[in-house]
């Protein structure tokens, strides 16, 4: 008989790395085929703007969550209770409630962390007593070993597992015939200062100021760096002819620009495990990206990429130079970055390993 199981999960809109993990999870025909499986949205955020901020309208859709929640409960008896609980913030006193309401059922539960900052905002008795209380008696999921440490003083090694993201197989386009000594990078993610927008912008600065034959292209839905604050510093920084914005672009829109780059860049400030970088190794482009959350286990320093030091356009800046000024040694470290996805990263392979997960935690007493 199969286990069933109420996953309760962010599902998109807006579009980000853990909503959609959870579509395709929700989408998945063999994990809806290995369980009998519900699906309750956690969202209470419908766009990029609203995401950590309060409001009327969050306050009805938290009433329409727990309600949701309670009729599912009422109606099924559930073995297990899958959450993607928020780690911090707004998001995480809004999630408390729904775990307030799963523990009063008695429910067998689960998180599945696809952000981080439990340790950072531990700063106050009451924050570690919400922990405490929301911890209790529960199973972690975390997408990588190294990021056990932001959750160590509630949840003991035994009762966490790990579970890498991973992303459907698509058609690749074939790499574009370089022909030109230029070297194009290329900047995919939300156009948010947390994700090193300005950092880029001023290692592009300064390797503008070496002459050296590059161009940089951002693609990403404006948020708190709008367009006309992103060109101002453009312009200031005197960066205009190699630097290029081109907007939001989703799904095979962004092809082109996967196509089209020698180097993929994420000078990210705070990330746990961006799913852009598993595009970027499918497209077997090199990664240059911040020593941050799991990165480092995505990204080979040295082999499949770079790792910089966040907040620090210099050191971004000499990586990005390496690669100019050696692109054949680029595209070895491409080669590296599809093999890595090949051998860990792949829908199936996370589709396995979730599914493994959850029996084994199924498995176990109460």
């Amino acid at each position: 008989m199969k286990s069933k199981i109420l996953f309760i999960l962010h599902l998109p809109p807006p579009i980000h790395g853990a909503s959609m993990v959870s579509k395709r999870i929700k989408d998945s025909s063999i994990i809806n085929t290995t369980f009998s499986a519900d699906y309750l949205n956690l969202a209470t955020s419908f766009s990029l703007d609203d995401i950590g901020k309060r409001g009327q309208g969050k306050i009805s859709a938290l009433f329409n969550i727990l309600k949701n929640t309670t009729k599912a409960l009422i109606k099924t008896k559930y073995d297990l209770c899958y959450m993607t609980l928020t780690a911090k913030g707004p998001g995480f006193y809004k999630d408390v409630f729904v775990v307030l309401l799963l523990k009063l059922f008695r429910k067998k539960i689960v998180y599945h962390f696809h952000n981080k900052g439990v340790k950072a905002n531990s700063y106050s008795w009451l924050k570690r007593l919400c922990y405490r209380i929301v911890f209790r008696k529960t199973k972690s999921i975390l997408l990588s070993p190294l990021l056990y440490d932001d959750i160590s003083m509630y949840v003991k090694s035994k009762d966490v597992f790990f579970c890498p993201n991973g992303i459907p197989e698509v058609e690749t386009s074939i790499k574009k015939q370089d022909t030109t000594d230029s070297c194009s990078f290329l900047f995919l993610s939300n156009m948010m200062q947390d994700k090193g927008v300005y950092s880029l912008l001023h290692a592009c600065e300064i390797l503008s100021k070496k002459d050296l034959n590059f161009e940089c292209h951002f693609v990403g839905d404006w948020s708190d760096i709008d367009e006309e604050s992103f060109h101002n510093i453009v312009d200031q920084l005197a960066i205009s002819e190699q630097v290029f914005a081109h907007g939001k672009k989703y799904g095979t829109d962004k092809n082109p620009f996967m196509t089209n780059a020698d180097v993929f860049v994420h000078p990210t400030h705070e990330d746990c495990f961006p799913l852009v970088l598993l595009e970027a190794m499918q497209n077997s482009l090199p990664i240059i990206a911040s020593d941050e959350g799991a990165i480092p286990e995505m990204v080979i320093n040295n082999k499949s990429g770079y790792l910089v030091l966040k907040k620090d356009a210099v050191d971004l800046a000499s990586k990005m130079e390496k690669i100019i000024n050696n692109k054949e040694h680029g595209i070895e470290m491409g080669k590296e970055s599809r093999l890595r996805y090949n051998e860990l990263f792949t829908f199936q392979i996370f589709e396995k390993n979730l599914i493994s997960i959850l029996s084994e935690i199924n498995s176990t007493v109460k």
